[in-house]
């Protein structure tokens, strides 16, 4: 019997040590991504995930690891993608080795009647304290910034209520654009798209309006920010209505061309929507719609670019990146990235770092990801290598990244971003 124990204390040390030493690991991985919110949120889960670890070794109750099992299944649907992301592959690492040990050490006690051990209150406590403490910091920010009753103002918690709920008299309209364009990234067809759009209330077609394209992610369409996610145009309205933000025309595209390249990948409409967008949505668009373009060819605009703005999530961002800022810098001068990047170095030293482009001021660049992102791993080395390469990006002044806390993959953190990104434009 007593070498039964003695088996049973060296795994299950062997158990603890192992999901320590992970912990440790993915602390380090995300120290490494130089961001503080980041970092913060990996030494708080390890250490809750530590505490509980420590109970159940030392006090000999393997079923203790059950939330940390739990927990890294949870975890693992937002923080890695079976395509593009597996960054955070320790944290699930842990779950699975927490989910074996909480089986098999738990039988083992059954069928060999092993005692348990003496209940280590006190990290059990210091865990529980740990969940409670974020918790009432996260809810109080976030009610803090709800209840904001004054001028809009930048924030990484959440859309206050005031130009977030309640739809207003003095509404917008959406509109449908159809337009012809082809198919660029494969073999060239005409075919028919629609976008939406959005004018704002009391539109005038005898003034000009600044405008701002805006593009969805994978697996949605063009109606995603607007009707899907309503609550966007609801902002919009409310923001124009109270003065927070000039008028201006939104117009969300879809960068799907019928069923191209969903066999073949993606990437190749984030690239070849730059073409679209400049030869066939903007000439349809503004030519339509009063914008400040005084003519609806190359130098029209031209000279209206900095009364233009694209932006987009997720996939939606890699195309902000890959078709606005590297394919059309000339006729935009703002720019969106939430839940980014996949634009190389290489792309960006040949496009806006290009002689043609490279004294061409870009006005502002807004960029976000979500402590819970699957994306930001990319996002935030993305982003500084990007403002490393262009000294015409100055932190503080004309960019800004944010990291949302307690936000991932998700509308709530691309609302949030789109409220910010409206008060940095025009």
């Amino acid at each position: 019997m007593e070498q039964k124990q003695t088996w049973f204390k060296r795994i299950n040390l062997c158990f603890f040590g192992l999901i320590v030493a992970l912990g440790i690991v993915q602390v380090i991985r995300y120290f490494s991504l130089s961001n503080a919110v980041m970092a913060m949120t990996a030494l708080a889960l390890e250490t809750l995930i530590g505490l509980i670890a420590f109970s159940a070794w030392r006090g000999k109750m393997p079923f203790l690891l059950l939330p940390v099992a739990v927990g890294g299944i949870v975890l693992n649907s937002f923080l890695n993608y079976g395509e593009t992301t597996s960054f955070a592959g320790l944290i699930v690492a842990q779950g699975i080795v927490s989910a074996v040990w909480t089986i098999v050490g738990t039988a083992w006690m059954i069928v060999k009647k092993q005692k348990l051990g003496k209940l280590c209150w006190i990290p059990l406590a210091a865990s529980l304290m740990i969940v409670c403490m974020v918790l009432v910091f996260w809810k109080i920010n976030t009610d803090r910034d709800k209840q904001w009753n004054g001028h809009a103002k930048h924030t990484t918690w959440a859309v206050p209520l005031k130009f977030d709920t309640g739809e207003i008299a003095e509404a917008g309209t959406l509109e449908e654009l159809v337009y012809e364009t082809h198919a660029y990234a494969t073999d060239g067809r005409t075919v028919t798209k629609r976008a939406l759009v959005y004018l704002p209330y009391g539109y005038d077609e005898t003034r000009s309006y600044n405008i701002l394209y805006l593009m969805h992610g994978t697996g949605d369409d063009e109606n995603y920010w607007l009707k899907t996610h309503g609550y966007n145009k609801i902002m919009l309205d409310r923001m124009i209505a109270f003065g927070e933000i000039e008028p201006l025309i939104v117009v969300t595209p879809t960068f799907y061309v019928e069923d191209d390249c969903k066999d073949t990948g993606l990437d190749a409409l984030t690239f070849s929507f730059a073409e679209e967008l400049r030869n066939d949505l903007m000439p349809a668009a503004e030519e339509k719609y009063s914008t400040f373009a005084p003519s609806i060819d190359e130098k029209g605009f031209a000279a209206s670019r900095e009364h233009r703005a694209f932006a987009g999530l997720s996939r939606g961002a890699v195309t902000t990146g890959n078709a606005a800022l590297c394919g059309n810098l000339d006729r935009i001068a703002y720019f969106g990235m939430f839940s980014s990047f996949r634009t190389t170095e290489e792309h960006l030293k040949e496009t806006i770092r290009s002689e043609e482009w490279k004294e061409l001021p870009i006005l502002y660049l807004y960029a976000s990801t979500g402590n819970f992102d699957f994306a930001t791993p990319y996002m935030l080395p993305g982003y500084r290598m990007l403002t490393d390469l262009d000294e015409r990006l100055s932190y503080g002044v004309n960019t800004m990244l944010d990291v949302f806390p307690m936000r991932y993959h998700s509308i709530g953190h691309w609302h949030l971003a789109l409220y910010n990104f409206l008060q940095t434009i025009f």
